[in-house]
Formats: C-alpha cells, sequence, structure tokens
C-alpha cells in the first residue's frame, strides 16, 4: 500500500469515526467485521465484543425475525434506504433506528458482504410521543390522563422495594404493569416469576409458591424449589390474589412479615428478598369489611396500590393499542398491514369491550388473520361487533348506515367528555380539527356557541 493509500484509508477511519450514525459490516456468514464509534454508543456493545460475532446476536432487532434489509441486500446486489426497525441494546432497552443498508464491493465489484448505517431515533420518538400526547412504559401505552399519574410515579415505586398491590378488572393488564415494575427497578436483572393464585386448589399453590422435600406426599419422589426460591431476589407476581383461601393468606401474610418461607414437608425455613407485587379484580376492602379476606394481610399488601381502569373509560388509548398490537404482530408474522380503515375504527370505538384490553387485541388478531396483506376492515372483525345495539340501525339496515351513526355517536361522546372542547375531542378521535369541523356538518351535530377551550364563539 503506498503512502497515498494509507493517507486515505486513515481518513475514512477518522470520518467513521466522527459520525454519529452506526456503521458496522458483515461478511457472506453474517459475521461482523468492523464496527465503529457510534455503533458502540448505540448498541451499548464495546468493538471487541462485537467483531466476529453474528449481526444477530449483537443487534438482536426485529427484523432479524424475518424482514432484514442486510440480507435483502445481500441477496439482491441493491441498496435499501431509511427502513424503520428497533433494536435491543446490552442494557435491555429498546432503541428505535432507522437502517440503510448498500452492498459491500471491492474494487473488481465484487460482493464481499454488506455494510449497514443505522441512526438512533430515541429522542424524535420521545418528542413524538410528547406531541401526540401519549406515554409508553414497557409495553403499556396510552395517552389517557388516569394512567398518565400511574406513568408519573411508576419509576419512583419501582425502585422500592415495597410491596404494591394492583387493582384492575380482567383484561386491563395487571401483568403488564407488574413486569414494567420489575424492569424499572433494581431487580431487572433479577427473575419474575408469575402465577394465577386463583386457578390452583391451595395444597398445589402453596408446593407451586414455596416448594417441598422428598416425601412431602406420595407423589414427591425428591425435592423441588417453589418459586419464591426460584425468584431469588428478584419479583414473584401474585395474580388474582383475592381467590385465595384464609389458611393460605396466613402462609403469605407469615412471609411478608417474616421475610422467610418453610417448603412442605421441611422442618427448615429459608429466607427471601423477593419482591411481592400482588393483582386482583376484586375490591379487597370490601372483602375485608365483609370477613372474606385477612385484614392483616390486607395492609401488607396494600402499601403502594395502583387502580388500572377499563377500557371504556380510556376510550382514546384504542388507537395506540391497535397501532401496537399490528405492529407486534407484523413483527411476529413478518407481515405489513398498515392499519384499520376507518369505518373499522369507528366500530372498534363504539364497542364497550367487557373484556378489555385483553378482548381488543383478540378482536385485532382476528382482522389480522383474515385481512391478507391490506388494512383491517369491517368485513374482517368479529361478527359479534356487527350486531345490534342500542342507537344503531337493525340488522336490515346496510353495514355501511351502521358505521355512520357509530361515527357521529362516537364524535358526539368525545365532545362531551371534553366539554365541548373541540381542538381536545378532536386530538382525542386522532383526527384534525379541520375533519372534526367537516363531519359535525356531515351529522349535523349541534354545539353549543362557547368553545370549551377558548371560551369564545366558534362557528363550524
Amino acid at each position: 500500500m503506498n503512502e497515498v493509500d494509507e493517507i486515505t484509508k486513515k481518513a475514512n477511519e477518522i470520518i467513521l469515526e466522527s459520525i454519529a450514525d452506526g456503521v458496522f459490516t458483515v461478511d457472506h456468514k453474517w459475521r461482523i467485521m468492523s464496527f465503529n464509534r457510534a455503533a458502540e454508543e448505540i448498541t451499548g456493545t464495546p468493538r471487541s465484543e462485537a467483531i466476529g460475532r453474528y449481526c444477530w446476536e449483537v443487534f438482536r432487532s426485529n427484523m432479524c425475525e424475518g424482514a432484514c434489509a442486510l440480507k435483502r441486500t445481500m441477496k439482491e446486489g441493491k441498496s435499501f434506504v431509511s427502513s424503520a426497525t428497533s433494536i435491543i441494546n446490552s442494557r435491555q432497552q429498546r432503541v428505535p433506528i432507522t437502517v440503510s443498508t448498500s452492498p459491500l464491493k471491492n474494487e473488481h465489484g465484487e460482493i464481499l458482504g454488506g455494510v449497514e448505517t443505522f441512526r438512533d431515533h430515541s429522542l424524535v420518538e420521545e418528542l413524538r410521543r410528547e406531541l401526540s400526547g401519549s406515554f409508553v412504559v414497557g409495553d403499556m401505552v396510552s395517552r389517557s390522563k388516569a394512567m398518565k399519574k400511574i406513568f408519573n410515579i411508576l419509576s419512583q415505586v419501582a425502585e422500592s422495594n415495597s410491596t404494591v398491590l394492583i387493582e384492575g378488572d380482567t383484561g386491563t393488564g395487571k401483568e403488564l404493569m407488574a413486569k414494567a415494575l420489575h424492569s424499572l427497578s433494581l431487580r431487572k436483572d433479577e427473575p419474575f416469576v408469575a402465577i394465577n393464585c386463583g386457578a390452583l386448589p391451595d395444597t398445589l399453590l402453596e408446593s407451586e409458591l414455596f416448594g417441598y422435600k422428598a416425601g412431602a406426599f406420595t407423589s414427591a419422589d425428591k425435592d423441588k424449589p417453589g418459586l419464591f426460591q426460584a425468584a431469588g431476589k428478584g419479583t414473584v407476581f401474585l395474580d388474582e390474589i383475592g381467590d385465595t383461601s384464609a389458611a393460605f393468606q396466613v402462609r403469605l401474610l407469615r412471609v411478608l412479615e417474616e421475610k422467610e418461607f418453610q417448603p412442605l414437608g421441611s422442618v427448615t425455613k429459608i429466607k427471601t428478598d423477593t419482591r411481592i407485587i400482588a393483582a386482583t379484580n376484586r375490591d379487597l376492602g370490601e372483602m375485608v369489611e365483609k370477613g372474606e379476606f385477612r385484614r392483616d394481610l390486607y395492609y401488607r399488601i396494600n402499601i403502594i396500590r395502583f387502580h388500572l381502569p377499563p377500557l371504556k373509560e380510556r376510550m382514546e388509548d384504542i388507537p395506540l393499542l391497535i397501532e401496537r398490537f399490528i405492529n407486534k404482530m407484523n413483527r411476529m408474522r413478518g407481515r405489513t398491514v398498515p392499519g384499520v380503515v376507518q369505518e373499522a375504527m369507528a366500530l372498534l370505538l363504539a364497542h364497550d369491550y367487557p373484556g378489555n384490553i385483553r378482548e381488543l387485541e383478540n378482536i385485532i388478531e382476528h382482522g389480522f388473520v383474515l385481512c391478507g396483506q391490506g388494512e383491517i376492515e369491517v368485513a374482517h372483525l368479529p361478527a359479534y361487533l356487527l350486531q345490534r345495539k342500542s342507537g344503531l340501525p337493525g340488522p336490515d339496515s346496510s353495514i355501511a348506515t351502521g358505521v355512520r351513526v357509530t361515527e357521529a355517536e362516537i364524535i358526539a361522546l368525545a365532545l362531551r367528555k371534553h366539554g365541548y372542547n373541540r381542538l381536545a375531542a378532536a386530538r382525542a378521535l386522532g383526527i384534525h380539527k379541520s375533519t372534526l369541523f367537516r363531519k359535525l356538518k356531515k351529522y349535523d351535530i349541534s354545539l353549543p356557541e362557547i368553545d370549551g377551550r377558548t371560551g369564545r364563539k366558534e362557528s363550524c
């Protein structure tokens, strides 16, 4: 290599080390050959650990599961620009990025591998969430005021070692919140184990949580550690704790008070530093008054309490949740379903969701399976959503008529909820204010002369 080539090589290295975009190259076997400084910072992985490893071991991107842009580049021999995806960094955090890929060629035009540049969009995504009024914690997403209050203190609660009680109807996301508390805590690198207390009789529940010694009962031919022992210094999530018996509640109270438990059939107690998060879909305070739940245990687990509102009280979250579910299913199944058509969204917003978020996810999965590669339409939704509801046309009316009536009801409900503040209602509906005005005229919806936000008269 002559002096000019050497200078050019050093200049290129300096440029690669100076830019803010991560850059790496792979050979035909998908092993990383080079890795710049920005790539180290974004992934949290030192260059010395990255080079020589398979690219998917370092990036753990949702693209790696199917639609890998770098794979397409090396297969088709052409570049791809600005593909949106995300990676999991070394701290187990999700990092949104955009990716551009190109073939790596030598001076003879032979493809030696691939080169990928990627840009961290964490700040952009955070600003977008703030502008849209939405908040994301772990796998939970919301723009409702009630959930915002919870999100604002979640990290503080997570950092403590206090026992937490999560209340809420079935399907409101109690386990997701428990996982979020664990992932935000100092215990995040320790195990998170969950058990549904209402699904097991006392004996099985105690053996699952506390373990047992060989000979404790007929089929116990060897020792088995319980979930408390498996969790170590992690978190145990006790779901549906309100369905437990008085006898089990006594044993659990002892664990909370003494920080130790005794496996079935053992005479030795085992110390535990496990954090307990409990959840219930019942009113434990009312159960205490009726003598159906131990008062002393109630006060032990009720140090910090969260109440997750049902989905019908946070309808503004439905579009956000639908977007998240579709993105998740696209990643899992390698598809590109873009979303939900307006008419289908109107029906989804009109439903009252007795099954809460879990029901909404099941509905979207149903539509996702039937829609092919296009948007989810009304015909792809479960039949029960199209059945006659109060205030909707009967079964002999057309779907289009039903959708129009439903949309008018949703708009009227949003306006009432926001005190006829047009801008707030439009934001909650996920539409522009001018679009709201057009729909008000279309459906002949009358409004007070005073705008709920400005206090001024405002015509449509």
